[in-house]
């Protein structure tokens, strides 16, 4: 008898996006991994951090929810991850510094380069529903959507 049960209680069944979540983080990977000349899962997984992580640091906190919520669970927690808000957000800089603020994050982990952005764009696209991430990304500055141009 299954846990529960017996106490005439229903038990909720897990949602997809958890139960399924190492899958669809192994799908933005190998998408990631195709992409780019990053040669192991722990590099892509760094500049994925570091691309994610600049970001969020130019959103609002509504503005990053929304974002979040067109994520996976595991890349909503990368995300997420350690993320202690600031009283005034910064705006979107050009391009070429968004580069650079990548390039700097967790510098001796990070080999991302000036392409970053744009290839784990890529990934997500190629590996994410794209009508989910793109209602997100309507709901965001015209600046935070140029950043996931791909």
């Amino acid at each position: 008898m299954r846990r529960g049960r017996h106490l005439g209680l229903s038990l909720m069944t897990v949602p997809a996006e958890y139960a399924h979540a190492d899958r669809d983080f192994e799908r933005f990977m190998t998408a990631l991994l195709d992409l780019t000349t990053l040669e192991t899962r722990h590099r892509a997984y760094a500049v994925t951090r570091a691309v994610l992580h600049v970001f969020r640091a130019h959103l609002s906190v509504h503005d990053a929810l929304v974002f979040a919520d067109a994520l996976p669970a595991v890349l909503r927690a990368i995300f997420v991850e350690n993320w202690r808000p600031p009283a005034e957000v910064p705006p979107f800089p050009d391009r070429a510094a968004l580069a650079r603020e990548v390039r700097a994050n967790r510098r001796d982990h990070n080999l991302a380069d000036d392409d970053s952005i744009r290839l784990v764009a890529r990934a997500l696209r190629a590996s994410l529903d794209q009508i989910t991430l793109d209602r997100a990304l309507s709901r965001l500055p015209h600046q935070a959507r140029d950043y996931w141009a791909a």
